[in-house]
């Protein structure tokens, strides 16, 4: 039975923890807060857990780093002493540019760092809101570098299987932020900007599922989201201008009263999106 660290049980770190819990592992939480500590060992989401990391993280064959970006560096600089030669890594961040170079070039030699991103998650942050659920039949996507074993990337592979995500991916860094900065970090822009068009509290009453559907995930954590935005920034900024542009072509066709051009649009788009339907 393999024993798993959890460095810090927010929603991903608790749903990783329930998830592996349930499949036999041996599970280990960490986190700053000793109630979400007591939480989850009640909610039998941990075998055992602490405040103070430097306690458990001996016993773990590997861990997960389940923390916003810029508390990465920190938490190793301080833990990794703590960790057993061989340790596996795992950390995943939303982006991957300016948090795997860094972090490596202060790791021990004898860790592996391995970059991960489970495509899934809650519009809500805490304890509470975590479940192994949240795994099943989602994308998983593994940013290996130069310095992974690739008994490591196999390993992560069927871990990721086990969890119960159906589509398992390898991309480099830059492959994987590029794709995140469109399809996740521009749909929140979109769904923020959004909400703050008007002010539209009374439009509740009227409302259908397509705003609401489209505006899911302007629930949003502000702390986290801030962190990951400003990472990403360059790439972020483009996939904005990308998508300005699409707009303004959009409300030119409007304007000429094309109607050619404008059913023409929305064939092109009804068939990407069929593309995404499970």
């Amino acid at each position: 039975m393999k024993t798993v660290g959890i460095v810090g049980l927010g929603v991903m770190g608790a749903s990783f923890a329930a998830r592996t819990k349930e499949l036999g592992y041996r599970v280990l939480g960490m986190d700053i807060d000793q109630k979400t500590v007591d939480y989850a060992l009640e909610h039998d989401m941990i075998d055992e857990g602490s405040i103070d990391a430097s306690l458990l993280l001996g016993q773990c064959d590997f861990i997960i780093l389940a923390l916003y970006p810029t508390k990465l560096m920190g938490w190793i600089g301080q833990y990794q002493k703590d960790l057993r030669p061989g340790t596996l890594i795992m950390e995943i961040s939303g982006v991957k540019s300016n948090i795997n170079e860094p972090i490596r070039a202060i790791l021990r030699s004898d860790l592996e760092l391995l970059s991960i991103h489970p495509m899934c998650g809650r519009e809500s942050r805490g304890i509470e809101f975590a479940s192994g659920k949240i795994f099943d039949g989602a994308n998983f996507i593994i940013i290996p570098n130069e310095a992974n074993s690739m008994n490591s990337i196999v390993f992560v592979s069927v871990f990721a299987k086990e969890l119960g995500c159906r589509n398992i991916s390898v991309l480099s860094v830059k492959e994987h932020d590029r794709m995140i900065g469109f399809l996740s970090q521009l749909t929140h822009v979109i769904a923020v900007s959004l909400m703050n068009t008007h002010e539209n509290s009374h439009l509740v009453e009227y409302t259908g599922d397509s705003f609401r559907d489209l505006t899911r995930i302007a629930k949003i954590n502000e702390d986290m989201w801030t962190e990951l935005f400003l990472l990403n920034k360059d790439i972020l900024l483009d996939e904005i201008d990308q998508f300005v542009d699409s707009i303004e072509n959009f409300r030119q066709v409007l304007v000429d009263e094309d109607e050619e051009e404008m059913k023409r649009l929305f064939v092109q788009s009804t068939q990407r999106r069929l593309k995404f339907d499970k």
